[in-house]
């Protein structure tokens, strides 16, 4: 093979002399950023002064399961508490189909224009795996969330029975110290215990469709006997004669059930909301509420009554999370559970053993 000589199509440049890149300077190293200190009564008159952004990051604090950021949402909940307890608390399920949210964009964006500021608090359903919202509803009230004086916030479920995410009660809290004076609190609308709902506000309001025969009957006795108004949706076009129908066998079930709040009686109301039809009515019979259960001085104890319930929750959410939390309760529920599992015991006994003193 012959020698290649300099006057070749080869021509190899000389390299630059240091560091491989050309820098006379070498790189610096990768610092892991210092977590900022919030400042939390600067935060708190930020609320206060209904700045979105700052409601956000509030909110987001409040949902964070940091304890250094536990403590601090409860110094700022402290700092607001004084500015809560001005709104309107109207709870929203129905069964999925419904239209929940859009019945919300319409019937919010009415407030809004009415002068109103609405908080939307919109739980999606958790996934099983990431724990994050798989609807996302914001995508879904685009008009409500561009409006000036509504905040939309959807918020994962985590798991929680019901629905409502667990800091739901605080998140609310937050948005009436910021000057919201009606929120709107969206279920996933799935069945389960809606005593939960009905548990954090004024008023529950429940979806439903036409068909009313085979619908009353799918319908949980339950879930009627909670709702201060029942809607009948999608109440427009040819399906309007149907919807009427479906209203009046509403009345009459609810002519018959127990009142869901002491001293009113149940209204059923038609209404379409790709039509804007029946949404002033919803919102007459809201106000009617609220002056009725003023008047007969139930509306504080109701209050104070789902406080006591939120302060027996937690101590229930507490004591669950310290026992999961436990490393010699963890050591434990493996070993015992293999015995369950290979036969050796039964859950019962599993159980008992796992909360023996001496165990």
């Amino acid at each position: 093979m012959e020698e290649q000589t300099d006057k070749g199509a080869l021509h190899v440049m000389a390299g630059v002399e240091g560091n491989h890149d050309g820098r006379s300077i070498s790189p610096k190293k990768f610092r892991k950023k210092k977590q900022q200190t919030i400042d939390i009564p600067k935060l708190a008159e930020e609320v206060r002064r209904g700045l979105r952004t700052s409601l956000s990051k509030a909110i987001t604090l409040i949902e964070s399961s940091h304890r250094e950021h536990k403590e601090q949402a409860q110094k700022l909940l402290q700092e607001l508490l004084p500015y809560t307890g001005n709104s309107i608390r109207i709870g929203i399920t129905g069964v999925p189909g419904a239209g929940k949210s859009s019945f919300i964009e319409a019937f919010g964006t009415m407030l809004c224009n009415l002068g109103k500021k609405v908080a939307v608090l919109a739980i999606d359903p958790s996934s099983s795996l990431s724990g994050g919202s798989i609807l996302g509803d914001k995508t879904r009230m685009e008009e409500l969330s561009r409006h000036k004086s509504a905040f939309v916030r959807p918020s994962p479920s985590a798991g929680t029975l019901g629905g409502v995410h667990k800091k739901t009660r605080e998140t609310m809290l937050l948005c009436e110290a910021a000057g919201y004076d009606v929120i709107l609190i969206e279920t996933v609308g799935v069945g389960q215990s809606e005593t939960y709902v009905r548990g954090m506000v004024d008023f529950f309001l429940l979806l439903v469709l036409t068909g009313a025969g085979d619908e009353l009957q799918g319908m949980k006795k339950g879930i009627m006997e909670l709702a201060d108004g029942i809607i009948v949706h999608k109440s427009d076009g040819d399906n309007m004669p149907k919807a009427k129908k479906t209203v009046r066998e509403y009345l009459q079930i609810l002519h018959f059930l127990q009142p869901a709040t002491p001293g009113w009686i149940s209204k059923a109301l038609p209404v379409s909301s790709i039509k804007k039809i029946g949404l002033t009515d919803v919102w007459d019979m809201i106000c009617q509420f609220e002056k009725t259960i003023k008047d007969s001085n139930y509306w504080e104890t109701r209050r104070l009554e789902q406080t006591r319930e939120w302060f027996q929750s937690m101590i229930t959410d507490t004591l669950i999370d310290s026992f999961f939390n436990n490393s010699d309760k963890k050591g434990q529920m493996k070993s015992i559970e293999k015995e369950i599992l290979q036969g050796e015991i039964t859950v019962t006994q599993g159980v008992t053993k796992l909360f023996a003193k001496d165990h």
